[in-house]
């Protein structure tokens, strides 16, 4: 284990007025600013001796200190897991990821993950997300299938990271849910914040929410269930989810946001679909299509027949 690494500034010049994120992936550009913003938020900067928010605009003569933590080695376990690989080169590896396993290690699990077959697979990936999260630049819920891109070096996680903060990757789902829709298209509109009583769910907020935007296309319709195309332009914590509980037609299986409406279903009838994104290095764009998997072949069969 490394020493911590505390730096000081003062702003000053041109960086009056700027946000707090900026300022320092200006002042410390060895950092990616998703790194920064994961410092910010956990509690390594401090302004004036205060703990500060990344969109926190900073001003002349601020004393702004940056701790960057020890480097501490990473004790995941490689596993030898069948992956679905749709891309790899030395930069980038696309994965159609199967239902029912975690993107990464948590509080008390740090074996049976996708990043565990990944250093299997791969054997180097980014260190940039941390010691527990190698490589991994978006993430998909637990239960959701569907294409997922990481990251094989530093070089590519700040690439692929810059484009996921600027919005140009393009993420569409396919949602099953509860009630028969008209053929059509939609687009919901409504800021989602942390649950103020269960933790671990979101919830839309008014006061105090992020903005996050789905459009929706429906596909298909048959019995009480509707197939949805789904396009992210923003990326919050289960938006989806979330989103298509408060239109009130919850994702079949959601037994979170879903409720008595959820059905008899393994899991969460979400998946996602295709990605599109520029290769962090040739700047081309990439476009990748992941397959349905089986059982959401047959929740289809069953519910819009």
């Amino acid at each position: 284990m490394t020493q911590e690494n505390r730096r000081e500034f003062i702003v000053k010049g041109t960086d009056v007025g700027t946000r707090l994120d900026r300022f320092l992936a200006n002042s410390a550009n060895e950092l990616s600013r998703s790194r920064i913003q994961a410092l910010i938020r956990d509690g390594f900067v401090t302004v004036n001796g205060a703990v500060p928010r990344a969109r926190d605009i900073v001003r002349a003569g601020n004393r702004v200190i940056l701790v960057e933590p020890p480097v501490q080695a990473l004790d995941l376990v490689p596993e030898k897991v069948a992956l679905s690989v749709l891309f790899e080169d030395d930069d980038l590896i696309v994965i159609n990821k199967a239902a029912g396993i975690s993107v990464h290690p948590g509080a008390g699990r740090k074996r049976g993950t996708l990043v565990n077959a990944l250093l299997s697979h791969c054997k180097n990936l980014s260190g940039i997300g941390g010691k527990e999260r190698p490589g991994i630049v978006h993430r998909l819920d637990k239960e959701t299938s569907g294409c997922l891109a990481v990251a094989k070096n530093d070089f590519a996680h700040q690439e692929l990271s810059r484009q996921f903060a600027a919005r140009t990757v393009e993420k569409i789902y396919l949602a099953l849910v509860a009630g028969k829709l008209r053929r059509g298209s939609g687009t919901i509109v409504a800021p989602i914040a942390r649950h103020r009583v269960h933790r671990k769910r979101m919830a839309i907020a008014r006061e105090g929410g992020r903005e996050a935007r789905t459009d929706f296309k429906v596909i298909r319709s048959g019995g009480e269930a509707s197939l949805l195309e789904c396009r992210l332009h923003s990326g919050r914590t289960h938006q989806i989810r979330v989103h298509l509980q408060y239109f009130g037609h919850p994702i079949l299986g959601d037994v979170v946001y879903g409720g008595r409406r959820a059905g008899n279903f393994s899991r969460q009838m979400l998946h996602a679909w295709k990605l599109g994104l520029n290769h962090p290095r040739t700047k081309e764009r990439m476009y990748f299509q992941a397959p349905l998997p089986e059982d959401f072949k047959r929740a289809i069969s069953e519910v819009l027949s």
